[in-house]
């Protein structure tokens, strides 16, 4: 059950006898943007978007954004930094030290792709797609996207060097080299894929990809 405290939702769990309320803060008007920026900004760009766009889906007056950013330029990099939130989530399984770093490797891609499939090759990486758009019209967000990407760069790299020291992966290369090979090869492939709407860009990365790395 809810009940109303002020500005805080109240949950009464009917089902104990203890009488226990457990508060539930309602997001900050803040929260409430980035997280409606997120959603907008990767479906629409940051040029089909605009502040009321963004207002309008977190359900907010319009001049509140201003009370929290100075810009809708200011408001995409912390979009950028939440959307990294859900990159590195997905990125844990590369540090799995039970399964072999290969296996490791070709499951996080195959996890990507599949994210991609349910989501009906509509809105692609978010990441990816401000790469596209943002690097010559905002230096702010440019710069995050290049800390981004070499930071995702790095977390393959660091698998890609475990499976060259298993002896799965070609060691003629440098692991750095090929890390940045698979993330700048699998960002392309989402891309085609958006247009295409279906898996072959991304079952071709695949298969050449790992058919070219694997020893």
């Amino acid at each position: 059950m809810l009940a109303s405290g002020g500005g805080t939702k109240i949950r009464i769990d009917s089902f104990k006898t203890t009488g226990h309320i457990q508060l539930m803060a309602r997001p900050s008007t803040r929260e409430q943007i980035i997280a409606a920026a997120v959603d907008t900004l990767h479906r629409k760009g940051f040029n089909g978007t605009s502040v009321q766009d963004i207002t309008e889906a977190a359900q907010v007056p319009k001049g509140s954004f201003y009370n929290h950013f100075e810009s809708k330029e200011l408001l995409a990099v912390e979009a950028l930094e939440r959307y990294w939130q859900r990159v590195l989530d997905g990125l844990s399984g590369l540090g799995d030290e039970k399964t072999p770093a290969v296996d490791r490797l070709r499951r996080y891609f195959q996890y990507l792709n599949e994210v991609t499939r349910q989501g009906d090759y509509q809105t692609g990486c978010m990441i990816g797609n401000m790469s596209a758009e943002m690097p010559d019209q905002s230096r702010p967000v440019r710069e995050r996207l290049a800390v981004l990407l070499a930071a995702w760069s790095r977390a393959i790299e660091s698998c890609v060097k475990e499976a060259q020291a298993d002896g799965a992966l070609r060691r003629d290369m440098d692991a750095r080299t090929i890390a940045a090979f698979l993330l700048n090869s699998w960002e392309g492939a989402m891309m085609r894929a958006k247009v295409d709407k279906d898996a072959t860009a991304l079952t071709a990365f695949e298969i050449v990809a790992f058919g070219t790395l694997l020893t």
